[in-house]
């Protein structure tokens, strides 16, 4: 089975080492997976919430598409778009603003901290909130929904938005009686560094302590020569155990060569010696990229066209179709074609039970198979990955015998006759 994988890019700023390593470097490289289609879009449809710089919002946008390109993503194997290029997302998040509970949306981390900050300073508690802070999820579940991701990579403050997402999708999928939507699951991975800026704390440009990604080569210099150290001198042996200046080799350096720099600090190298090696070390991976940026930068015509074609495609396979199914399902239909009148369905809707999937505290993989009230039909085991949840899900849904459920990695919490009735009943309604 194909799995689905959408990261979105959010357009503001200019791109830097901490950006690269955590997550161009990686998200490039899964870019390649076999049985992996990868969907990357600049979401600049959410930077307007905090940018309201025309200019710079097009500038932010031409850089950091050109940094992916530069990156070595290509875009005839995966499919690299600009949200605001395909209006069937914003069609998608009025039918899913239609759906989602308000209460939910209170509880939004981004929304409550504005919200908390309000009332701490004595200040009314939606004062300078927009509704776009506010419905930001709703258009973030719409982003993953449109194309039935299956995978979201987030860092660990996003997983309430994935879980919306779910929730939302959901939601829809019951009222319209239909799974028109695949639940996306969060897929986080702890590995991913955090690199130190220039004062050693979290390279960030809150904290104006970055080094651009494509700075030109004597600025790059600059920058890492001006790394915060501390005042030993040469001959003296140092720590690589919170030195910002290690930790940057390292998230550069080959295995070998961190080991090498390693024992170069235990055996006194001079904070001058450490970083012309640093600054040599990172220049030697990103100079031809920095290259090909500044080529595609004087092409922004390029840029262009190829975002353009991306979403095209991406509109005519993907999103045109399922808006169109959507229209139907929530009655937006032409109105010249006179329906077959419909029996009503309420009750067996409401009778629809669901599979739900989820990662608990222990890192592992789960799913339960629920009815409409929230029973739990089903229940199994933990799984390392959600792709092996998911293919057991899917002979599950095709059990018509007792024996087709017997292994162990699931537990029957009702008998199974009525588990297989439920099953049935989710044949015959996504039929």
């Amino acid at each position: 089975m194909t799995t689905r994988v959408l990261t979105g890019i959010t357009t503001s700023g200019t791109p830097h080492l901490g950006n690269y390593v955590g997550a161009v470097r990686p998200a490039v490289a899964a870019s390649r997976a076999a049985d992996t289609e990868s969907f990357y879009f600049l979401a600049d449809l959410h930077s307007l919430i905090k940018a309201q710089d025309p200019a710079r919002t097009q500038r932010s946008t031409l850089e950091i598409a050109a940094t992916w390109l530069a990156c070595g993503l290509e875009p005839d194997k995966v499919w690299f778009y600009r949200q605001s290029d395909v209006p069937e997302i914003t069609e998608l998040t009025w039918f899913l603003t239609c759906v989602a509970g308000k209460g939910i949306l209170n509880r939004a981390h981004a929304y409550k901290a504005a919200v908390d900050k309000n009332v701490a300073e004595g200040e009314d508690p939606d004062a300078g909130v927009s509704a776009g802070l506010f419905m930001y999820p709703v258009l973030m579940a719409a982003d993953i929904l449109i194309f039935n991701a299956h995978q979201v990579p987030v860092g660990r403050d996003q997983i309430q938005h994935i879980e919306m997402a779910r929730d939302f999708g959901q939601r829809f999928n019951h009222v319209y009686g239909k799974a028109y939507f695949t639940l996306p699951e969060a897929l986080i991975d702890d590995n991913v560094a955090t690199l130190p800026g220039l004062d050693g704390r979290k390279m960030s440009k809150s904290y104006h302590n970055t080094i651009p990604l494509f700075a030109p080569r004597e600025e790059l210099k600059k920058l890492v020569f001006s790394i915060l150290t501390d005042s030993r001198g040469p001959g003296e042996p140092k720590d690589t155990e919170g030195s910002a200046l290690f930790q940057l080799y390292q998230a550069f350096g080959s295995v070998e060569e961190t080991r090498a720099f390693a024992q170069k600090f235990a055996d006194g190298i001079s904070w001058g010696d450490a970083k012309q090696q640093l600054f040599e070390r990172i220049d030697a991976e990103i100079a031809p990229l920095r290259e090909k940026y500044e080529a595609l930068m004087a092409r922004p015509a390029d840029i262009e066209a190829i975002l353009r074609d991306g979403a095209r495609r991406l509109r005519e396979r993907y999103a045109t179709p399922l808006l169109a199914e959507l229209r139907h399902a929530v009655g937006l239909r032409d109105l010249s074609q006179q329906p077959v009148v419909e029996a009503k369905a309420t009750a067996s809707k409401a009778a629809l039970p669901a599979f739900k999937q989820y990662r608990d505290t222990d890192g592992r993989f789960y799913f339960k198979l629920t009815d409409a009230e929230g029973n739990v039909l089903v229940q199994s085991n933990g799984f390392d990955s959600p792709k092996d949840a998911g293919r057991l899900i899917g002979v599950l849904k095709q059990a018509e015998q007792a024996d087709a459920m017997e292994t162990p990695e699931i537990v029957l919490q009702v008998p199974a006759g009525d588990v297989l009735a439920a099953l049935a009943a989710l044949r015959a309604a996504e039929a």
